[in-house]
């Protein structure tokens, strides 16, 4: 990296490459990294670097993570925390915090959404970090073990490949390599679901609006699982050449709760939407020749976006399931991760290709019917101000007259 500040070497920029293959894309919550925004801020202007009108309002923070596993590549494994800039639309070349992880690769992660730090998946356990440990400055690269924390009831269970909060951060999900799906209270950690037998992997999780259900993914099927109850409630099975890859719950324009399952097949990528409370398929969108590696949906529930293999960036209406915004070549290879922002303005991409992505969401035009009724009016209005003129102008008039004279008319009233 240069030595300098990149607000003193380069334009803002919407793309920056952080030097490690990137598993793990999220938001912070603002209020957690609102005081260190603050303070680089005010150092900046003080440099003279930063033009003191911008409003800290329109920074938040990505928190990334990945590497390079064992650490025989030489690529360390990292946990870094990037500025964003919505007035300026660009990403931080410099991280606020960073901290690394030596041997062990952080493959998967969530984020609380209250604030209390995140967790992060490593090839055997998981481990707990506080955001004040991560953004505390330090030399080199030196790990800050003093603010990582394993979760005992998570050690030694082997790799994690989907964790998930509920909206409330009152509960929290991992479901392994091995097919185990566990389901905690937080921060408590008391035990409300250990399945050993969940999958055969348990490759994604997501927990719905209200709290009350978890889908877990793995293999062939989707389950759904009431949380109060610890209990599997439902299956989804896949149709024909289906390969289930992610699941998000979200909420349609109605207000009520939807499933999405993003799927594989021979053909491209489909996007299933279910219902939940028959737990029926409603429809499915096939984007052909579309691979998908990463799925997720706005905050709002309007887009869902979509990453491939060949690095573009699909974002689609929900409701019509249409095309919103393509963006292609957004990576050089697969697209890892997709996150958008609590405001459901933009989103976070991220690759094995080191490199993170801004982009933000088009406004789409407003579209006005045709008022009928209107054009109806206006047409009346239009024939009655044109009769009355004609008649100022004497030219109804006159015909009038004429008719009148003609023979015609003359002996028709004879007669």
């Amino acid at each position: 990296m240069a030595n300098q500040t990149p607000e003193t070497t380069n334009q803002p920029s919407n793309t920056q490459t952080y030097g490690f293959p990137i598993y793990a894309a999220d938001w912070i919550p603002e209020e957690t990294v609102r005081s260190k925004i603050d303070k680089d801020q005010k150092n900046s202007e003080d440099g003279g670097s930063e033009s003191s009108s911008s409003s800290t309002n329109s920074r938040s923070c990505i928190v990334l993570a990945g590497g390079g596993g064992e650490g025989k590549s030489g690529i360390a494994n990292v946990i870094l925390i990037c500025r964003v800039d919505l007035d300026t639309k660009s990403l931080s070349e410099q991280p606020v915090g960073r901290i690394v992880l030596g041997t062990d690769l952080p493959y998967r992660m969530a984020v609380h959404p209250r604030g209390g730090g995140l967790v992060c998946a490593l090839p055997n356990s998981c481990k707990r970090f506080d955001w004040e440990n991560i953004m505390s400055p330090r030399e080199g690269d030196q790990a800050g073990e003093e603010g990582e924390e394993v979760v005992k009831e998570l050690k030694d269970v082997g790799q994690q490949l989907a964790l998930a909060f509920n909206q409330e951060g009152s509960v929290f999900a991992a479901g392994g390599e091995d097919g185990t799906l566990r389901i905690f209270e937080w921060p408590s950690m008391n035990t409300l679901l250990d399945e050993s037998k969940a999958h055969a992997s348990v490759k994604n999780l997501t927990f719905s609006e209200s709290g009350k259900f978890l889908v877990s993914l793995g293999g062939p099927l989707c389950r759904v699982w009431d949380v109060k109850a610890s209990a599997a409630i439902a299956s989804l099975s896949k149709e024909k050449d289906e390969m289930f890859a992610y699941c998000r719950f979200s909420v349609d324009n109605a207000g009520n709760e939807v499933l999405y399952i993003a799927a594989n097949t021979d053909r491209g990528g489909s996007i299933i939407t279910w219902d939940t409370t028959t737990w029926k398929r409603r429809r499915s969108k096939l984007m052909k020749n579309y691979s998908i590696s990463a799925f997720n949906v706005s905050a709002d529930g309007k887009l869902l976006a979509l990453g491939n293999m060949e690095g573009n960036v699909l974002i689609i209406d929900s409701t019509k399931m249409k095309t919103h915004q393509l963006v292609k070549k957004a990576h050089l290879g697969l697209v890892t991760a997709l996150s958008f922002s609590p405001d459901s303005r933009c989103l976070v991409s991220v690759s094995f290709d080191s490199r993170a992505k801004l982009t933000v969401i088009e406004k789409t035009p407003e579209k006005h019917g045709v008022n009928w009724l209107l054009m109806f009016l206006l047409c009346v209005l239009l024939y009655v101000v044109s009769y009355y003129f004609l008649m100022a102008k004497g030219i109804i008039g006159k015909e009038n007259s004429l008719l009148s004279d003609h023979p015609t008319r003359r002996y028709t009233r004879t007669a």
